[in-house]
């Protein structure tokens, strides 16, 4: 019962915190001194015509008044039509959203499998030269902007080397499409080449994504396990002669990955949302690029479409973390 108290209390904020969200994207979103009608009509339009095409759009109402008009339209459904695609924008989002969902969960698995066990050595090695040189790595991770890494990593792997492929999600046509993920979808219908070249064109985009959440993650580990570590009922443990490797495996892990948890969490949200930059630069066919083609055109419902649908990821995401957080730490349900 308690645990669905907690869940019903996080949930509850499901609805104003998009709210707040859409709000300020659509103010920002309108403030840029752009006009969406010139773009679509072009330079040599006369304003007689772009009086028209504004009115056609509702860019002649005033600004909160198109803020409600688009507020009414979503609630039925309706995000509206992309300016830039001229298709429906739920369903831009949703073609697209597999190829970045795609990319941050493969992200999300390699910074958990790194960053944990690493964080843990570097926890356990405490101020020797093990832990000193895993820290100088995480701040190296951290510091590392993504798309300097992404070139580099595209300059050395593809340019000079020819070893990777420089951009796209796959050679050639793919699998037949059933899910939108080409891994799922090359496994489903026996397409191994087309799954080898799937997980060919993920390995550079992984790796500038996955190496500042492995950073972040191997710090927060770290910090929990030396936190758990000092305990008391550790130190009992230890003194009754277990074994190191299963007190801090079964017993420490448990307790310090609570703040773990949280950060994956978060980290997750950062990955789907900050995949812009990394998609625009190895051309990835997701929701990145279709966030910056939008921006470029000036395409303000599209904008809203896609940080509306980040915004939903974000907070389930952050919902399953607290649900998670229930099992882990029993204390939460007491």
């Amino acid at each position: 019962m308690r645990r669905l108290e907690i869940i019903l209390s996080r949930f509850v904020w499901f609805i104003p915190t998009l709210f707040g969200l859409l709000l300020v994207v659509f103010l920002i979103a309108n403030v840029v001194p752009t006009d969406p009608a010139r773009i679509i009509a072009g330079e040599n339009a006369t304003e007689a015509q772009l009086a028209i095409l504004r009115a056609q759009l509702g860019l002649d109402e005033p600004i909160y008044v198109q803020f409600f008009i688009y507020v009414r339209d979503l609630l039925s459904g309706d995000m509206g039509r992309s300016l830039y695609t001229q298709r429906e924008i739920s369903d831009d989002l949703l073609r697209r959203l597999p190829a970045t969902m795609e990319l941050t969960l493969v992200s999300i698995t390699l910074a958990i499998l790194i960053g944990v066990p690493f964080g843990v050595i570097s926890a356990i090695r405490a101020n020797t030269w093990v832990d000193q040189t895993l820290r100088v790595i995480s701040v190296s991770g951290l510091a590392v902007a993504s798309f300097w890494f992404a070139i580099e990593l595209q300059l050395f792997f593809s340019t000079r080397l020819g070893w990777m492929p420089l951009n796209g999600r796959i050679a050639g046509f793919g699998p037949e499409r059933i899910t939108g993920f080409l891994l799922i979808d090359s496994v489903i219908t026996g397409d191994w080449a087309s799954l080898r070249s799937a997980m060919w064109h993920l390995i550079l985009p992984t790796l500038t994504l996955a190496l500042p959440a492995a950073a972040t993650l191997l710090r927060f580990t770290r910090a929990g396990v030396l936190e758990v570590i000092n305990s008391n009922y550790v130190l009992y443990e230890t003194a009754m002669g277990f074994p190191r490797a299963l007190v801090v495996w079964k017993y420490v892990l448990r307790n310090a990955l609570i703040s773990t948890v949280t950060q994956i969490g978060l980290i997750f949200g950062t990955l789907f949302a900050g995949a812009v930059v990394v998609e625009a630069v190895f051309d990835w066919p997701g929701l990145g690029t279709y966030a910056v083609q939008s921006i470029l055109q000036s395409d303000t419902k599209a904008i809203l479409g896609f940080s509306i649908l980040v915004g939903v990821v974000f907070i389930g995401i952050n919902l399953l973390v607290d649900i998670v957080h229930t099992f882990i730490d029993p204390r939460m349900v007491k």
